[in-house]
Order: C-alpha cells, then sequence, then structure tokens
C-alpha cells in the first residue's frame, strides 16, 4: 500500500494535475469513473509499474518473513532400562537444578545380584584361606615326602656297599626292592611338588580371578542400581510428567516426561527466508521482529549466522531411488538472529513463540570503501533508503497485532 501511494504521488497525480490544469478538464465532467482508465491511462500504467519496481526492490534487498520463532530445545525423561517406578520426587512443572533425582526404578532385582555377589566375595576370600592351609600341608607333605627318600636312599647306598664287599650277603631281589622303594619315594616327592604347584597356582591365580569377577558383578549391579535413580541432567522445568509409583516406564515405548532447559530458547531467534534471499542475507545485518506474546514492541536483532544447506535438498540412503520430483516443497534458508542490545529487550517472550520480522540491507561501508561508485552508489543508497517502507510495515503489525489477536482471531 505505501508503494503504492508513493508510486501514485509521482505518475497519477501529476497526470491528473495535467489534466485539470492544462486541458481544462474537471473531476467528475469531463474525468468521470466511466472514463477514468481512458483519461489517466498513462498515470495509471505507470503507477502500476512502478510499484510493482518498487515492491520487488523493496522485498528484494529489505527480505521479510512470517516465519520467526524463539526456538527452544527439551530434553526426554528417560531411563536406562525399562522399568516399574519405585519411587517419584517431582511434581509437574517444577523446577529443578541438574543432579536433582526425579524418580527411582524397582532395583530388588540388581539388590539381589549385588548380595550374590558380596557372598562370592566371601567364599573367594574363605577358599583363599583354606587354601592357604592346604599349601602348608603341602609343604609339610614335601618335607615328609624327601624325608622317605633320603630314608629309602640311605638303605639304599648301604646294602650296595655291603654288595660290593659280600655279594652272597645281599640277594638281587632286595636289591631291586629297594632301588622300587627309592623310586616310589621320588615319585611321591614329585608329587607332592606338584600337589603344591597346583595350590600355588590357586591361590596366587585361580582364586584371585574369582574374587575379581565377584567384584566385577558387585560393581555392575550396583551400577544398575545407581542408574535406577533419573537425574537432571541440566536445570529445568518438568513437563507433562504424570508418572506415578508403579508405573512401567520405557526408554523407547513411553518417557516419562520432558525436561525443558531453563537457558534455552532465550534470546536467539530462528527465521526462515526464500530462497531468492540467499545473495541478500549477510551475517551482521540488521533485523527487527514483532511478537504476539510481546505486543506493541519493535526488537532489534542482528544475524548471527545462516545455514549454509536448505533442508529440502538432504538425502539419506533408503530401499527406494528418489524421485525429486516428489520434493514439492523447496526449502527456505535457515537464519539465526540474537538481540542487538542484549537478552534485556526479549524478556517476557516465552520459547515457542512466533513472530514476524524484517532485515535490512546496507550498503554503506562497500560505498564508504570504494567498492561502489558513481550511479551504483547511488542507486545503492535509495534502495539502502527504501527499508524505510518495511520498518514502517512492520511497526504497523506490532500496532495491529493485538487487534488480530483478540478480534480477528476467530
Amino acid at each position: 500500500m505505501l508503494e503504492l501511494i508513493a508510486s501514485a504521488l509521482i505518475t497519477i497525480l501529476p497526470d491528473y494535475l495535467y489534466r485539470r490544469y492544462r486541458e481544462g478538464k474537471r473531476l467528475g465532467q469531463e474525468i468521470t469513473l466511466y472514463n477514468f482508465w481512458y483519461e489517466l491511462r498513462w498515470g495509471i500504467t505507470a503507477c502500476g509499474v512502478l510499484a510493482i519496481t518498487l515492491i520487488t526492490v523493496i522485498f528484494f534487498y529489505h527480505p521479510t518473513t512470517s516465519n520467526v520463532i524463539l526456538a527452544y530445545r527439551t530434553v526426554s525423561i528417560i531411563s536406562d532400562r525399562p522399568g516399574r517406578v519405585e519411587n517419584v520426587y517431582v511434581r509437574n512443572n517444577q523446577a529443578l537444578q541438574a543432579g536433582d533425582p526425579i524418580f527411582r526404578l524397582d532395583t530388588s532385582r540388581e539388590r539381589a545380584a549385588a548380595e550374590t555377589a558380596r557372598r562370592r566375595i566371601s567364599e573367594v576370600d574363605a577358599e583363599t584361606v583354606q587354601a592357604k592351609a592346604e599349601l602348608t600341608v603341602a609343604e609339610g607333605n614335601i618335607a615328609v615326602a624327601q624325608g622317605d627318600l633320603r630314608k629309602a636312599q640311605d638303605a639304599l647306598e648301604r646294602r650296595e656297599k655291603v654288595f660290593e664287599r659280600k655279594p652272597v650277603n645281599v640277594s638281587e631281589s632286595e636289591m631291586e626292592r629297594l632301588r622300587a622303594t627309592v623310586q616310589s619315594r621320588n615319585g611321591a616327592l614329585d608329587a607332592a611338588r606338584a600337589h603344591r604347584e597346583v595350590i600355588q597356582v590357586r591361590v596366587a591365580s585361580v582364586l584371585p580371578a574369582q574374587r575379581s569377577s565377584a567384584q566385577a558383578a558387585l560393581a555392575q549391579a550396583e551400577t544398575e542400581i545407581t542408574k535406577a535413580t533419573v537425574f537432571a541432567g541440566v536445570d529445568g522445568t518438568v513437563k507433562q510428567f504424570v508418572l506415578r509409583p508403579g508405573d512401567i516406564v520405557s526408554p523407547i515405548l513411553r518417557p516419562a516426561g520432558i525436561l525443558v532447559p531453563t537457558s534455552s530458547g532465550r534470546g536467539r531467534f530462528q527465521a526462515s527466508f526464500q530462497q531468492i534471499s540467499a545473495q541478500v542475507l549477510q551475517v551482521g545485518m540488521i533485523a527487527e521482529i514483532a511478537c504476539p506474546s510481546k505486543p506493541l514492541t519493535v526488537i532489534p536483532l542482528v544475524v548471527t549466522e545462516i545455514q549454509e544447506v536448505i533442508p529440502a535438498g538432504q538425502i539419506r540412503p533408503t530401499d527406494q531411488l528418489i524421485d525429486l520430483q516428489e520434493r514439492v516443497r523447496p526449502g527456505t534458508l535457515l537464519v539465526f538472529l540474537e538481540p542487538i542490545f542484549g537478552k534485556d529487550r526479549t524478556d517476557g517472550i516465552p520459547p515457542g513463540s512466533s513472530c514476524v520480522g524484517v532485515t535490512y540491507s546496507s550498503h554503506a561501508a562497500e560505498i564508504e570503501a570504494g567498492k561502489i561508485t558513481g550511479v551504483n552508489a547511488l542507486v545503492m543508497r535509495l534502495v539502502d533508503g527504501m527499508g524505510i517502507a518495511n520498518s514502517i510495515v512492520i511497526r504497523a503489525q506490532a500496532l495491529l497485532l493485538p487487534i488480530r489477536a483478540i478480534i480477528f482471531s476467530g
């Protein structure tokens, strides 16, 4: 409307004044509603062309959008495993600090596993004491076997000396018996030593390994008991939390609720613009928004980040070939906006609010740097000045937002 009025002032109005005062035609007589087009055709045509041109230039170099959102993230309140709720520590809409408990699952099975692991550790400790006692017994058996072997060897040596002096006094069978006794005592000594080694291995390796396994099982059970209590990971407020003792929760099928972080959705807006604005939007551009949740207020922002990709073009592997013709929506350009004068100006705007906004192009720095000169510099200054039309529009929208929301919302 503003562009149309401005165009009429320099097209239709001069044409009417020419018809009225130059040609002497009067409105309502020679210039009637019937022949209005014929008499003012040049001015009306020029007005339409100029208005369309102005609208195109203004909205191209000063993009507007009706999709400005104060987006925020949510954290699902879920447990690491499915289970039945035993205790609930919070209520809906309660503010939490990071580390506060939210609810706890039934841990009877885990406590039983932990007690079993403790009993197993006690059993291994008892077996260790017993094995050390058996090791002492094995040392004694080795000493006994060594004594028996020494006696058998001494008896064999004495009979061999007698046999050397008087062979007739010692029979061959007796010598064989003594030799067999020495071999038997030697085998008993080896067996005693092997039994000692078995006990030593059991004391040094087997029982410690069994104890370590039992300790690992105990640690696992205690970890499961600890994980049964769900804590708040960040500061926030609990929403949609209706959990009660006895309910079943599942990390896949049934979350317990939602935690809205306190710092999320504060002072950082996301706006989507048409793809035609991709070459105009730049980091550092000034923007203004108006939100129904904070009417009669225009908030100045600055473009801090522009997403480099457009979501409509993303592709992921599937079992079917992608037909690009099926992608009807072309997608928009995502822009991040932050307040120029701090987050105080955005206080009172609830996270999730939807707003309207406009950005303003400025070529002043390029003109001052000499990158744009001559007629182009003059045209760019005129283009920058045309942003006042959008600034008037967004202020009018801020004034009309309460009327539209209260009266004409249906």
